[in-house]
Protein backbone atom coordinates (compact mmCIF):
# COMPACT_ATOMS: atom_id res chain seq x y z
CA UNK A 1 0.00 0.00 0.00
CA UNK A 2 1.30 3.55 -1.18
CA UNK A 3 0.33 6.41 1.21
CA UNK A 4 1.64 9.77 2.64
CA UNK A 5 4.15 10.21 4.84
CA UNK A 6 3.61 10.98 8.52
CA UNK A 7 6.36 11.93 11.22
CA UNK A 8 5.98 8.40 12.91
CA UNK A 9 7.38 7.19 9.38
CA UNK A 10 10.35 9.25 9.81
CA UNK A 11 12.98 6.92 11.36
CA UNK A 12 12.10 3.98 9.05
CA UNK A 13 12.47 6.14 6.11
CA UNK A 14 16.11 7.56 7.54
CA UNK A 15 17.39 3.83 7.84
CA UNK A 16 16.29 3.13 4.52
CA UNK A 17 17.87 6.39 2.90
CA UNK A 18 21.04 5.31 4.83
CA UNK A 19 21.16 2.28 3.76
CA UNK A 20 20.65 3.22 -0.22
CA UNK A 21 22.61 6.57 -0.48
CA UNK A 22 25.75 8.15 1.11
CA UNK A 23 25.21 11.82 1.03
CA UNK A 24 21.56 12.74 2.05
CA UNK A 25 20.97 14.52 5.25
CA UNK A 26 18.65 12.51 6.73
CA UNK A 27 16.87 15.66 8.86
CA UNK A 28 15.81 17.25 5.21
CA UNK A 29 13.26 14.68 5.07
CA UNK A 30 11.48 16.13 8.30
CA UNK A 31 11.95 19.21 5.76
CA UNK A 32 10.25 17.56 3.05
CA UNK A 33 7.35 16.72 5.13
CA UNK A 34 6.92 20.40 6.44
CA UNK A 35 7.03 21.66 2.57
CA UNK A 36 5.85 19.31 0.13
CA UNK A 37 3.11 17.23 2.33
CA UNK A 38 1.53 14.93 -0.20
CA UNK A 39 4.54 14.85 -2.33
CA UNK A 40 6.45 12.81 0.34
CA UNK A 41 5.31 9.06 0.00
CA UNK A 42 5.34 6.09 1.73
CA UNK A 43 5.41 1.81 0.58
CA UNK A 44 3.90 0.16 3.73
CA UNK A 45 3.87 -3.84 4.35
CA UNK A 46 2.45 -5.59 6.76
CA UNK A 47 2.34 -2.56 8.93
CA UNK A 48 5.93 -1.37 8.29
CA UNK A 49 7.05 1.31 5.80
CA UNK A 50 9.61 -0.95 3.15
CA UNK A 51 10.39 2.63 0.78
CA UNK A 52 9.45 6.08 0.08
CA UNK A 53 9.62 9.01 -2.17
CA UNK A 54 9.81 12.25 -2.37
CA UNK A 55 8.67 14.68 -4.68
CA UNK A 56 7.95 18.45 -5.72
CA UNK A 57 7.49 20.96 -8.33
CA UNK A 58 10.48 22.29 -9.61
CA UNK A 59 8.97 24.88 -12.86
CA UNK A 60 6.08 25.93 -13.91
CA UNK A 61 5.70 22.15 -16.39
CA UNK A 62 7.99 20.12 -14.39
CA UNK A 63 8.37 17.60 -11.18
CA UNK A 64 11.54 16.74 -9.25
CA UNK A 65 11.95 13.42 -7.79
CA UNK A 66 13.78 14.04 -5.48
CA UNK A 67 14.57 10.58 -3.71
CA UNK A 68 13.08 7.16 -3.50
CA UNK A 69 14.17 4.21 -1.75
CA UNK A 70 13.36 1.21 -1.18
CA UNK A 71 14.94 -1.30 1.76
CA UNK A 72 17.41 -3.54 0.32
CA UNK A 73 15.42 -6.88 0.93
CA UNK A 74 12.18 -5.56 -0.96
CA UNK A 75 13.98 -4.87 -3.96
CA UNK A 76 12.92 -6.74 -6.72
CA UNK A 77 9.28 -6.34 -6.23
CA UNK A 78 8.78 -3.29 -8.19
CA UNK A 79 7.78 -1.46 -4.51
CA UNK A 80 10.20 1.65 -6.49
CA UNK A 81 8.17 1.56 -9.54
CA UNK A 82 5.16 1.81 -7.76
CA UNK A 83 6.46 4.62 -5.62
CA UNK A 84 7.42 6.73 -9.13
CA UNK A 85 4.01 5.64 -10.68
CA UNK A 86 2.16 7.35 -7.63
CA UNK A 87 4.34 10.54 -7.33
CA UNK A 88 4.15 10.85 -11.33
CA UNK A 89 0.12 10.48 -11.13
CA UNK A 90 0.55 13.08 -8.68
CA UNK A 91 2.28 15.23 -10.74
CA UNK A 92 -0.04 15.30 -13.47
CA UNK A 93 -3.16 15.35 -10.68
CA UNK A 94 -1.40 18.83 -10.45
CA UNK A 95 -0.72 19.92 -13.97
CA UNK A 96 2.83 19.28 -14.74
CA UNK A 97 3.71 17.71 -17.84
CA UNK A 98 7.11 16.58 -16.79
CA UNK A 99 9.10 14.37 -14.28
CA UNK A 100 12.71 15.09 -13.32
CA UNK A 101 15.05 13.03 -11.58
CA UNK A 102 19.35 12.42 -11.24
CA UNK A 103 20.56 9.15 -10.99
CA UNK A 104 25.12 7.89 -10.81
CA UNK A 105 26.21 7.09 -13.64
CA UNK A 106 27.59 3.99 -11.83
CA UNK A 107 23.91 2.98 -10.80
CA UNK A 108 22.79 0.78 -13.83
CA UNK A 109 20.49 -0.95 -12.15
CA UNK A 110 18.22 2.54 -11.18
CA UNK A 111 18.96 3.76 -14.89
CA UNK A 112 17.64 0.13 -16.09
CA UNK A 113 14.36 0.88 -13.80
CA UNK A 114 13.67 4.54 -14.93
CA UNK A 115 13.74 3.60 -18.72
CA UNK A 116 11.48 0.64 -18.15
CA UNK A 117 9.03 3.31 -16.67
CA UNK A 118 9.39 5.64 -19.34
CA UNK A 119 12.38 8.35 -18.46
CA UNK A 120 15.06 8.78 -21.28
CA UNK A 121 18.39 9.95 -20.48
CA UNK A 122 19.13 13.83 -20.99
CA UNK A 123 22.42 15.01 -20.49
CA UNK A 124 25.61 14.39 -17.68
CA UNK A 125 26.10 16.85 -14.96
CA UNK A 126 29.45 16.67 -13.87
CA UNK A 127 30.46 16.20 -10.40
CA UNK A 128 27.21 16.03 -9.41
CA UNK A 129 27.11 14.32 -6.34
CA UNK A 130 29.66 14.80 -3.49
CA UNK A 131 32.15 11.87 -4.27
CA UNK A 132 32.90 13.53 -7.73
CA UNK A 133 30.61 11.28 -9.39
CA UNK A 134 29.10 12.30 -12.40
CA UNK A 135 24.95 12.08 -12.49
CA UNK A 136 22.74 11.42 -15.39
CA UNK A 137 20.06 13.93 -15.77
CA UNK A 138 16.41 11.78 -16.82
CA UNK A 139 12.58 12.98 -17.49
CA UNK A 140 9.87 11.77 -19.24
CA UNK A 141 7.16 13.51 -20.40
CA UNK A 142 3.54 13.01 -18.13
CA UNK A 143 1.03 12.01 -20.78
CA UNK A 144 -2.57 13.70 -19.75
CA UNK A 145 -3.77 10.13 -19.36
CA UNK A 146 -2.58 9.60 -16.63
CA UNK A 147 -4.86 11.66 -14.91
CA UNK A 148 -7.67 9.52 -15.28
CA UNK A 149 -5.54 6.84 -13.48
CA UNK A 150 -5.24 9.52 -10.77
CA UNK A 151 -8.68 9.83 -10.27
CA UNK A 152 -9.65 6.17 -9.98
CA UNK A 153 -6.84 5.90 -7.77
CA UNK A 154 -8.96 8.51 -5.22
CA UNK A 155 -6.73 11.87 -6.00
CA UNK A 156 -8.32 15.17 -6.08
CA UNK A 157 -5.71 17.71 -6.98
CA UNK A 158 -5.90 21.16 -5.62
CA UNK A 159 -3.77 24.09 -6.98
CA UNK A 160 -3.89 27.35 -5.68
CA UNK A 161 -0.74 30.09 -6.03
CA UNK A 162 1.32 28.02 -7.89
CA UNK A 163 1.89 25.79 -4.99
CA UNK A 164 2.06 22.24 -4.84
CA UNK A 165 -1.09 20.66 -3.04
CA UNK A 166 -3.03 17.04 -3.08
CA UNK A 167 -5.37 15.61 -1.19
CA UNK A 168 -5.98 11.77 -0.92
CA UNK A 169 -10.04 11.05 -0.40
CA UNK A 170 -9.40 7.44 0.98
CA UNK A 171 -6.54 4.64 0.93
CA UNK A 172 -4.55 3.95 -2.07
CA UNK A 173 -3.15 1.37 -3.53
CA UNK A 174 -1.11 1.66 -6.66
CA UNK A 175 -0.29 -1.18 -9.50
CA UNK A 176 -0.58 -3.96 -6.89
Amino acid sequence: MIRRFVPEDFQEVVEIESEAFSEHNSLLYMSFYETVGDGFLVAEQDGKVVGYVVGYRSGENEGHIFSVGVKEEYRGRRIGTSLIHAICDIFVANGLRYARLEVRNSNEGAQKLYKSIGFVSCWTEKKYYADGEDGMVMKMHLHPYRLLISKQKYLESIISDNEFFVTFRGPISYYP
